[in-house]
């Protein structure tokens, strides 16, 4: 196996209902680079961006250590997000276009967060967006289909759109910058900000980073290009922060932070059957930037939100399950898992009436198989104003602060 190479083969085999038979169902898949620091790990991957595999289960620490990794120390985590590449003299045209957001406010050294909608006000994906010159951009998406979506929208336009084949790892937590300053070459020249981006020298090899994440704990990403010798990077990374105390994660491990966060994940939380203000993501649409897609439906749309968090006592509500008040359905869940911080489990569900918000006391089925009680509640459950990811809360938790339960 050649460690350095993103064509890994896997064999995806189904078995028909009925039959004890199974079919296989090969085809070419691609894995993270730095993936072979996994693989004694016994990891699992599920599909991801546009045909990428992403990590959802290693064997060597529960989803409750990895927590604590992420936000006592520093975890390393290596994704599935897809960069796409947008380039040439109407590229920001061209992205005006696709993001409700206004691009034009986007520096040269900085990123933003946007999403894509069809004309019909329902999402695509979501992601990352870093201005890397006044006309070329990557977008690092999440789950979804964009690429199409760029070439369907640019017939009209000088622009080039191409995966440069950039993979991204996630290194979160407390210690996580100062992991950072000890593997690059040169010490940063200013301020390393929230959601800015540098190019950095680490291992001799040049490379992006940003001050960005998926656990709203301290931390920064990764991006690795082909140009790059993965494992030189890969290994001071690993072997560097692993005297830092740092441990290897999957989705799990982080997933309940990011529920907390209220960070959303593409076709679980938002869909194309919900719109940003159902979702709350309404605060990331600019009308007065000028049109782009889905804006004639979305200035007349249901301001409303309809997507909150949730807490259960002793157990956690089962993804899909139906969010029950006296005896009928009002929503349902559509992110769950245990928090190891607030003992208890924590969700983000989409209810289906705007008068049912947080306070309001719930039936769900849970993980114990039984149907307990949940809350309705805001998001982000805690760190309202993101003071954690900006370095300006600096505090560790040191164990857990429990949830007082349902009176």
């Amino acid at each position: 196996m050649n460690n350095n190479s993103n064509n890994y083969r896997f064999v995806i085999k189904a078995v028909p209902v009925g039959t004890g038979r199974s079919v296989d169902l090969a085809r070419p898949m691609k894995i993270h680079p730095l993936s072979y620091q996994e693989l004694h790990l016994d990891p699992e991957y599920t599909n991801y961006a546009d045909g990428r595999f992403t990590l959802e289960k290693l064997s060597h620490a529960s989803a409750d250590q990895m927590y604590w990794k992420a936000r006592q120390e520093i975890i390393l985590r290596h994704t599935g997000e897809h960069p796409y590449q947008i380039s040439g003299r109407d590229a920001e045209k061209l992205l005006q276009r696709i993001f409700p957001r206004d691009i034009s406010k986007v520096k040269v050294g900085r990123c933003s967060y946007q999403f894509a909608c069809y004309h019909d006000g329902g999402m695509i994906s979501d992601g990352l967006l870093l201005k890397l010159e006044n006309n070329k951009f990557w977008f690092a998406q999440g789950d979804g289909h964009l690429f199409g979506w760029y070439k369907a929208h640019s017939t009209d336009l000088d622009v080039e759109i191409k995966d440069p084949d950039v993979w991204v790892s996630q290194i979160q937590g407390p210690k996580s910058l100062e992991l950072l300053n000890k593997i690059i070459d040169k010490p940063f020249k200013g301020n390393f900000k929230y959601f800015d981006w540098e190019e950095v020298s680490i291992a001799s090899q040049k490379v992006i980073v940003s001050r960005t994440g998926f656990t709203n704990e301290l931390g920064w990403e990764i991006y690795i290009s082909p140009d790059n010798d993965a494992r030189k990077i890969g290994d001071l990374l690993l072997e560097e922060g692993t005297k830092m105390g740092m441990l290897l994660t999957a989705s799990p491990g982080f997933r309940g932070r990011r529920i907390e966060a209220g960070l959303l994940s593409a076709g679980r939380d938002f869909t194309k059957d919900r719109n940003p203000f159902s979702v709350g993501l309404g605060k990331f649409i600019d009308f007065d930037k000028g049109d782009f897609i889905g804006r004639d439906f979305l200035l007349n749309a249901d301001k409303k939100c309809l997507t909150w968090g949730m807490r259960v006592e002793n157990s956690f509500a089962l993804v899909d399950s139906d969010i029950v008040l006296n005896g009928k359905k009002i929503g349902i869940v559509t992110s769950s898992t245990w928090s190891p911080y607030q003992v208890c489990g924590v969700s983000i569900v989409h209810l289906n009436d705007p008068n049912f918000g947080p306070g309001t006391i719930v039936d769900v089925l849970c993980d114990d198989g039984q149907n307990n009680k949940g809350e309705i509640c805001k998001l982000p459950m805690y760190d309202v104003n993101g003071d954690i990811p900006r370095g300006i809360k600096v505090d560790i938790p040191k164990g857990s602060v429990p949830w007082r339960g349902i009176n």
